[in-house]
């Protein structure tokens, strides 16, 4: 066995499950996004009929649960996408491109504000909120992820990219 053999796709191991029902399986999963999705707006809505006072631990609650779906949104299968709009964007090169730089640009803020907060403040709710800001940065790093893993699959040669106008 050569070095290159190493890093050739290998058959799944006898007796595995087939990578279609695991793919479909984590799709599955990757559906629970909408309920976390609700949890966390009903944390914004959540100071209008308890009070302001609950602001920022609503706001933390939100940031967190907010993270933890996009987390579960990564889970998604990467072949395919969700709409006509998000095929529009991941054809493009250009596109492509330049949403990876927003979503990675969106990434090192949050990563870094929620370091900067967590680690500098001494504590009470600025220290919670920038505990919920670093889950939301580290969802979005799961994001990126998935990202670059749409833009590879859908990507189209810039030859190419005429005949898939219509799309």
């Amino acid at each position: 066995m050569t070095t290159s053999d190493l890093f050739q796709p290998q058959e799944p191991l006898s007796g595995g499950p087939p990578m279609g029902k695991v793919r479909r399986l984590f799709q599955a999963i990757s559906y629970l996004q909408y309920p976390l999705l609700l949890v966390a707006f009903g944390y914004v809505l959540y100071p209008y009929f308890a009070g302001f006072d609950t602001f920022w631990t609503s706001v933390n609650n939100a940031l967190i649960f907010s993270g933890l779906a996009i987390s579960f949104s990564t889970l998604q299968d990467t072949t395919k996408t969700q709409n006509s709009f998000s095929k529009k964007i991941w054809v493009d090169p250009r596109k492509g491109g330049l949403a990876l730089m927003v979503i990675s640009g969106t990434t090192l803020l949050f990563l870094a504000l929620g370091m900067f907060g967590f680690f500098v403040s001494k504590g009470g709710i600025l220290k919670e909120v920038s505990f919920g800001v670093l889950m939301l940065g580290i969802g979005y790093v799961g994001l990126l992820k998935t990202a670059i893993e749409m833009h590879e699959h859908h990507r189209v040669v810039a030859g190419a990219l005429d005949s898939t106008e219509s799309v």
